[in-house]
C-alpha cells in the first residue's frame, strides 16, 4: 500500500486546486479511495488537528476532545490516527485494527472528524514517523498535534520527542487530575518558554514550532481503560 507515496503532491496540488477547486477535491476523493486507509481528503491551507491513539475502544471523550479542539484552535478537521499498537502500552488486549477503526468512525459521527489507519500503511507505531510522513506528503496543510494532559506527562518517553515538538505545534487538553503532574513533567518544563497563553489558542496552527498551549474547560473525563472488561472485551 505504500507504493502510492509519491502521489500526494500531484493529487492535492495547490495550482490544480486554485484553477479548478471542485475538480481538485473530486480527484482527491478518488485518490483517497485507492489509498484505502491513507491520508484523508483535504485541500491545501486547511488547519488539521491530529489525535493519535489505540481507540480501544473509541469513546465520547475522543469525540468531545476533537470538537473542543476544532472550536478552540479554529481547526477545519481533526484526523483520528488509529495506531496498530502503542509502544508504551501492553497491547495484549488490543482489538483488531479494522474493528477499532470501524468503531471509531461510528463514534466520530461528524463530517469534520476523519478516521485513518495511516500508521499501519506506512509501517510505524511512532508519532515522530507519522508526523514526518504527513509533513512530507501534505506540506500544504497546517497540522496541530492534540494530546491529553496524561500524554504530556509521559511525552519525554516518546521516541525522538524533541523532534516532534520542532515539527508541529501541540495542543494539550486538560484531564483532571493529571494537570499538575503533566505541567511539572520533563517535557513541559523543557518547553515552558514556548507555551502560548490560552487566550491565543486560535493562533496555534499558524505558529512556528516549538509552540504549545494548555487548554482547560473540557469537563468530560472518560478513558478507554475504564471502558474495557478485565478480559479486554469492551463494555457495552
Amino acid at each position: 500500500m505504500s507504493n502510492s507515496a509519491g502521489a500526494g503532491p500531484r493529487q492535492h496540488g495547490e495550482s490544480e486546486q486554485t484553477r479548478h477547486p471542485g475538480q481538485a477535491l473530486k480527484a482527491a476523493s478518488v485518490a483517497s479511495q485507492s489509498l484505502a486507509h491513507d491520508i484523508p481528503v483535504y485541500t491545501n491551507g486547511m488547519r488539521i488537528g491530529l489525535l493519535g491513539g489505540s481507540f480501544n475502544p473509541p469513546h465520547l471523550a475522543h469525540r468531545a476532545i476533537s470538537l473542543f479542539a476544532i472550536k478552540r484552535l479554529k481547526l477545519d478537521r481533526v484526523w483520528w490516527l488509529v495506531t496498530p499498537g502503542n509502544p508504551l502500552k501492553d497491547n495484549g488486549a488490543l482489538r483488531e485494527l479494522e474493528e477499532r477503526a470501524q468503531a471509531a468512525r461510528r463514534m466520530a459521527a461528524d463530517p469534520r472528524i476523519d478516521v485513518t489507519c495511516l500508521e499501519s500503511v506506512i509501517g510505524t507505531r511512532y508519532t515522530v514517523d507519522t508526523i514526518t510522513y504527513l509533513r512530507r506528503r501534505a506540506s500544504g496543510l497546517r497540522f496541530v498535534w492534540i494530546m491529553g494532559a496524561d500524554n504530556l506527562a509521559q511525552l519525554h518517553r516518546w521516541q525522538h520527542w524533541q523532534r516532534i515538538t520542532t515539527q508541529v505545534p501541540i495542543a494539550v487538553i486538560d484531564r483532571p487530575p493529571q494537570s499538575f503532574r503533566a505541567l511539572m513533567a520533563p517535557a513541559a518544563q523543557a518547553l515552558a518558554r514556548y507555551r502560548l497563553p490560552e487566550n491565543e489558542a486560535s493562533r496555534l496552527a499558524d505558529r512556528r514550532p516549538p509552540a504549545w498551549v494548555f487548554l482547560t474547560g473540557l469537563k468530560l473525563n472518560l478513558s478507554s481503560t475504564g471502558l474495557r472488561n478485565p478480559d479486554g472485551s469492551w463494555k457495552t
